[in-house]
Parts: structure tokens; C-alpha cells; sequence
């Protein structure tokens, strides 16, 4: 074969390849909003993380209760608006067997804990550092509210800020009977 044609088939190759390589990334980016956090109905994956205090939390603790995981960091404003509205009613349905795990996105114990002091925050915080929980649960944009009844099935997906209206609304929906 001479050098011409060789040059010519591996120039194909090449831009076989690199073709491709576009159309799976379009594609991918195309389909990437298609994937939802959770499905409604769908079992709450289990996990388990480490709160500031050492004490660990496992999500089937909490069978029994209805739960609201919020997904959030302490450099996004939406987060920071819904912290007191979600302070303020966790204080109003923790009697009512309504739990907050609220989950934070890998930053440092000093960032989180300064977080939580600024907003006196009453439920308990995590930090997911290696984001294990976060891609279980396919959380891209934060912050994200998933609430769970007390059978441990997933009953609201929430992706932005949380009001005070919406947080008593959706704590009402998964408070035990």
C-alpha cells in the first residue's frame, strides 16, 4: 500500500473517531436534564454520614418519620434564603414526626459550621465529602428538597428555594398518621 492511501485510511480513522466522540457528547448533553433526582413512588436510596457532632445518621433511622433531605452549599444564595423558612418549620413539625437531614456538598467542617451558626440552624447537618449520597440521589443543581413519607418512598422532588408556605405544605403531605 502506498503511502497515500495508508495516510488516507488512518485520516479516516481519525475523523471516525472524532465524530463519534461529538455526536455521544451532544447526545449525552442533550438527554443530561432528562435525568430526574428521583422518581415520586420510588424507595429513598439508604445512606449513611456523619453529622458535626460525630453522631451518624442512616436514612432508615428515620423509618416511621417522614424526612425531607435538602442538598444545598454555603456559597449558593438560594440556600441561604430557605434556611430560616426551613428552620422555622422544622421547629414547628418535629414534634409531628417530621425530620430535616439537611446535606452539605463536600465543603469544610469551618465552612459548614459557620453556616450553621450564622442561621442557628436546629436540625441536624451532614457533609456528604466524597458526594456518594448526592450522585444516589442525582443532584445536580441545588439547592434540592426530597421528601419522603414514613414508609421510606419518595413522595416530592423538589429542585430551587423552599418557602415557609411550600415547607408546611410539603411537611403536612409526609407527617405520619
Amino acid at each position: 500500500m502506498d503511502k497515500k492511501k495508508k495516510r488516507f485510511y488512518v485520516r479516516t480513522l481519525i475523523l471516525a473517531i472524532l465524530v463519534v466522540a461529538i455526536g455521544y457528547t451532544i447526545y449525552t448533553t442533550a438527554t443530561k436534564d432528562e435525568v430526574r433526582l428521583l422518581k415520586v413512588g420510588a424507595e429513598a436510596p439508604d445512606f449513611s454520614l456523619v453529622d458535626l457532632n460525630g453522631q451518624t445518621h442512616r436514612l432508615s433511622d428515620y423509618k416511621g418519620k417522614g424526612v425531607m433531605l435538602n442538598f444545598w452549599g454555603t456559597w449558593c444564595k438560594p440556600c441561604k434564603k430557605e434556611m430560616p423558612a426551613m428552620n422555622n418549620q422544622y421547629k414547628v413539625f418535629k414534634d409531628q414526626g417530621i425530620e430535616v437531614l439537611s446535606i452539605n456538598q463536600a465543603q469544610t467542617v469551618f465552612e459548614v459550621e459557620n453556616f450553621i451558626s450564622d442561621f442557628d440552624l436546629k436540625f441536624p447537618v451532614v457533609i456528604d465529602k466524597t458526594k456518594s449520597v448526592t450522585r444516589a440521589y442525582n443532584v445536580n443543581n441545588l439547592p434540592a428538597s426530597i421528601f419522603i413519607d414514613p414508609t421510606g418512598k419518595v413522595v416530592r422532588v423538589h429542585e430551587g428555594e423552599l418557602t415557609e408556605e411550600m415547607l408546611a405544605e410539603f411537611f403536612s403531605s409526609i407527617k405520619p398518621e
